[in-house]
């Protein structure tokens, strides 16, 4: 938690009353290629997701002198002053740390729904069972709609708001989506009142999740292809300037997302773990996370790195099978049928910067079957969370890294989870009534049927608690 005592004599009222933040203006951001032979700058509200030499990813780039302006200690003691505010943009997990994310937006156009900010759950009783020392779980999914997109969504948006406002003409926002995106983009789109497009392949992600961009007001389009058809048409249709593009090729969107390293680090008293692992999908997580730590630790906030771990489910597994030789080979595959639907892509755009950043944190990719996600989703749910089959890939690589003895009894472990499964209740229904094929339910537990009679009740008590 927080080191609320340095608070105590340095005007704590002072520091924790709402402050305007325009002096983060002197702090610059800017666009530039992920290819580092390619030095180029673009500014943060030009309409630009590649470089034009390279044609690989941009991404934001800070000047980090100015950040290192200002010591570690002094860095730690502000974002600590602003954990205490609960109004105004420093109430946002991302704007707390706006210097570091998108120094360029003009508070009022900042659109912030309270993001970030999410839980680190201890998992005591898991990690004794497992041996061990320690293994917590970020819980990015307790977030207003339910999943780690709102901290990368939050920035974006902002960014689109900022640019109408100074008079670019942006017709509509649009997104592909496995469902997730789909619901962070309808959302702060329908808060700042900008049009939001999504674009979802048809009957491959769950109801609550497609209820949520319907109920914001998107035009949603369901589309009968997968997710990556769909972001292929994204790509067209976002060359026109007017339609603006959300998914996570758009640099803006990893800002967000890398201060769930940052923010967990912070919840760690600056005690970095050994392991961070994350699901991976579309693999933007994975760059964003390695972004913002490499940041921490070339200011000063951290002294070393922890390992990074990126988690795909069997059936869409491009980067564990590039990991298999060394990433000599980008191959991307047509992705199958998976439990994991937000992360059942086989062409991730953000592959490239995804493998940089495993190089740079002697990082890991393993993978899990269904079986394995299913049961190490329900494990979870035994020690008190409830968790999406996402994260279900993470902690079963988690549960696999430990029997390979890659993580080491000493270990202090991270595992992202990165959405709620309040969305994918009727897989875990499922799960609970033996209904998912291939899947042998270890902790299937079903609701038992009685009279309303004391005696019975006792007795089931007692059957269960011998």
């Amino acid at each position: 938690m927080p080191d609320f005592d340095r608070l105590i004599d340095k005007k704590m009222a002072e520091q924790i009353q709402p402050k305007k933040t325009t002096s983060t203006n002197k702090f610059s951001a800017w666009y530039q290629s992920s290819d580092e032979n390619h030095p180029e700058r673009y500014p943060l509200d030009q309409i630009i997701y590649r470089c034009p030499h390279s044609g690989e990813l941009l991404q934001v780039t800070h000047d980090m002198e100015l950040l290192r302006r200002k010591t570690a200690e002094q860095w730690k003691e502000i974002f600590t002053s602003r954990f205490m505010q609960a109004t105004g943009p420093n109430a946002s997990g991302v704007w707390s740390k706006k210097e570091w994310v998108c120094p360029e937006i003009d508070d009022e156009n900042i659109v912030t729904i309270g993001e970030g900010r999410t839980p680190l759950f201890e998992a005591g009783r898991w990690a004794k069972q497992v041996n061990v020392t320690k293994l917590w779980i970020k819980l990015c999914g307790n977030s207003h709609t339910g999943s780690f997109k709102d901290l990368g969504m939050t920035v974006l948006v902002s960014m689109v708001k900022q640019m109408i406002a100074r008079g670019q003409k942006i017709k509509a926002v649009v997104c592909a989506s496995t469902g997730d995106t789909s619901a962070a983009l309808s959302a702060y789109c329908a808060a700042a009142n900008i049009p939001a497009v999504v674009l979802l392949p048809k009957g491959k992600i769950s109801t609550a999740q497609l209820i949520q961009p319907i109920a914001n007001g998107a035009l949603t389009l369901a589309l009968d292809t997968d997710f990556d058809g769909c972001m292929r048409l994204v790509q067209q249709l976002t060359k026109s300037k007017e339609i603006y593009l959300a998914n996570s090729m758009n640099s803006l969107r990893i800002e967000g997302q890398k201060t769930v390293g940052m923010e967990l680090i912070q919840q760690l008293n600056w005690q970095v773990p050994d392991w961070i692992i994350v699901p991976g999908g579309n693999l933007g997580n994975v760059s964003a996370i390695g972004k913002g730590l490499l940041e921490m630790k070339a200011v000063g906030l951290i002294d070393r790195l922890p390992r990074l771990v990126c988690a795909q489910a069997q059936k869409a597994n491009p980067l564990y099978e590039s990991f298999q030789n060394n990433f000599k080979k980008l191959v991307a595959k047509t992705a199958e049928p998976t439990l994991a639907t937000a992360i059942q892509i086989g062409a991730p755009v953000s592959m490239k910067k995804a493998i940089r950043a495993l190089k740079k944190f002697d990082g890991i990719v393993e993978q899990a079957d269904e079986d394995e996600l299913a049961n190490a989703c329900a494990l979870a749910d035994r020690h008190g969370l409830f968790t999406c089959p996402q994260t279900g890939v993470a902690l079963a690589a988690f549960l696999k890294l430990v029997q390979k003895n890659e993580i080491k009894s000493t270990d202090k472990v991270v595992v992202v989870s990165t959405a709620h499964g309040l969305k994918f209740t009727d897989m875990k229904t499922r799960y609970h009534e033996n209904r998912l094929k291939g899947i042998n339910p270890r902790f299937a537990n079903q609701p038992v049927e009685l009279s309303a009679d004391v005696e019975a009740v006792q007795q089931a008590i007692d059957e269960r608690f011998k």
